[in-house]
């Protein structure tokens, strides 16, 4: 069925679609047949009548254009070839700014499919685009690098790869993280669109992102034209696996996702000399150890409570013998928040503290105190989280897409909000939910992301995976 268009004017003459006819008699009165059957009706009782027929009918067409590239059959269609990219990508992973295999194999993937591919954007990044008529372009992001860390999974395909970092010291590299479902993931969803472009209209921006977890590869793409030498998008889409939801499930979070993160690093000096003989020297130790402890005061009596915010030391380097007293000690500190207000008072309260108790001991000259590694707290648009989540719930079911709490790690995918772009991150649930339910029912905790342990329950993680992928996709750019 199809609505004829104006119910008012297509009243006034006959006309005929899955045996439906509207005759006007002249005196008011219309007759409406409908499979055989023939009804007279008023034209105000006549208008309520196709209403009932033809609005369940707009929605069903909608939700089979959907179908086609969000259904179950649809995904299971591809998921062998998705299933062997990920194989393929965990066993050959590669660290921040070294994605070059992996770059090429997703380049290679997406012109496969008739993607306009452009590689080398701010490093190893690239991007995809699928011009398909008038509407939205809307990117999806996915990331390309992996971790120093030694994988412990015990997986047929667990990773062997070995490298010499920056420093020149020999690390493992594992995808202990998930970049590598979400690629797969992404080439799936890339895959879908581009076989059903009958069902969608408007440009699809495939965004492959190197050095997420160098908090850096998002900033370098938008410093290299991502969205002045390719078309600017009107949203920008993402998932994340998650170690704290069982697999078939989607988190949401409206607002704050993920928080500001400094590195912070406090040099504290004073004169060093015999430790049987402090009067004759200025302990670093000592102002160190004061530093840490009114640090600590900067969250529980400087910030509002309802305000998220953390001061951690997490390493302290000072001396080399029991009595020797060291010229100086060496803080590092991480500092983390939500609002940017916040985080200003943070960073300008520990330079405060640090100065002023390195003064009261009569240090010989102040602390030198640098920040660096910044990044930028991902706030997922309120009113995109709204419309994709109630999408999802749709397709997923309403008990499989819930709201959970935002996290205090740090994700590079804020650039693309700074840059003016509404965005928004799921997050898809990883874990077997035996193992998941289990571990609650225990207490005991399960691998997390960045563990050497970690691993997806790969097929259902994947499948919800590209299915969020192509649902948030269809109801941005679904014909309707």
């Amino acid at each position: 069925m199809k609505v004829f268009g104006d119910l008012g004017s297509s009243l006034g003459s006959r006309r005929t679609e899955d045996k439906i006819e509207i005759v006007n008699s002249g005196s008011g009165i219309h007759t409406l047949r409908l499979k055989g059957a023939v009804v007279k009706q008023s034209r105000k009782r006549l208008l309520l009548a196709l209403a009932t027929i033809f609005v369940p009918t707009i929605v069903t067409t909608s939700a089979t254009a959907y179908g086609q590239v969000a259904s179950n059959a649809a995904i299971d269609s591809i998921y062998p070839q998705v299933e062997s990219l990920y194989i393929d990508i965990h066993r050959n992973p590669e660290l921040s700014r070294r994605e070059q295999r992996t770059a090429s194999k997703m380049a290679d993937g997406l012109r496969q499919l008739g993607y306009e591919v452009t590689t080398g954007i701010g490093g190893n990044g690239l991007v995809g685009v699928l011009r398909n008529g008038s509407g939205p372009t809307v990117a999806l992001r996915t990331e390309l690098d992996a971790l120093p860390v030694e994988e412990q999974t015990g997986l047929a395909y667990a990773s062997q790869v070995r490298v010499k970092d920056d420093s020149g010291a020999d690390v493992p590299v594992m995808h202990a993280c998930g970049h590598d479902l979400h690629m797969a993931a992404w080439m799936g969803t890339a895959t879908l669109m581009a076989r059903n472009k009958s069902t969608w209209t408007g440009t699809l921006m495939m965004i492959g992102q190197p050095a997420e977890e160098t908090v850096s590869g998002a900033s370098a793409m938008l410093r290299d034209g991502l969205f002045t030498r390719f078309p600017k998008p009107d949203y920008v889409l993402a998932i994340h696996d998650d170690s704290d939801l069982p697999a078939g499930t989607v988190g949401f979070v409206p607002g704050y996702s993920h928080a500001n993160v400094d590195a912070v690093a406090i040099t504290i000096y004073g004169r060093g000399g015999h430790g049987a003989m402090p009067q004759t020297t200025i302990d670093p130790i000592v102002i160190a150890a004061r530093t840490v402890l009114a640090l600590e005061t900067i969250v529980s009596r400087e910030i509002d409570p309802h305000d998220p915010a953390i001061i951690t030391v997490g390493s302290i380097h000072g001396g080399t013998k029991s009595n020797i007293i060291p010229d100086e000690v060496k803080l590092q500190l991480t500092v983390r928040s939500y609002r940017e207000e916040v985080r200003k008072h943070l960073l300008a309260s520990i330079i405060r503290i640090a100065r002023a108790e390195s003064e009261a001991a009569g240090a010989p000259q102040p602390p030198k105190v640098e920040f660096y590694d910044p990044a930028y707290a991902n706030y997922n648009d309120p009113a995109l989280t709204e419309r994709m989540t109630a999408a999802l719930r749709r397709r997923l079911g309403e008990a499989n897409v819930v709201e959970i709490p935002s996290k205090m790690v740090s994700e590079d995918f804020s650039e693309y909000r700074r840059a003016g772009v509404p965005s928004v991150m799921f997050f898809v649930g990883a874990v077997d939910p035996a193992k998941y339910k289990e571990a609650k029912a225990s207490g005991t905790p399960l691998p997390s992301l960045h563990s050497s342990k970690f691993a997806p329950d790969l097929k259902p993680t994947m499948e919800t995976a590209m299915a969020t992928e192509t649902t948030a996709l269809m109801e941005l750019m679904g014909k309707r």
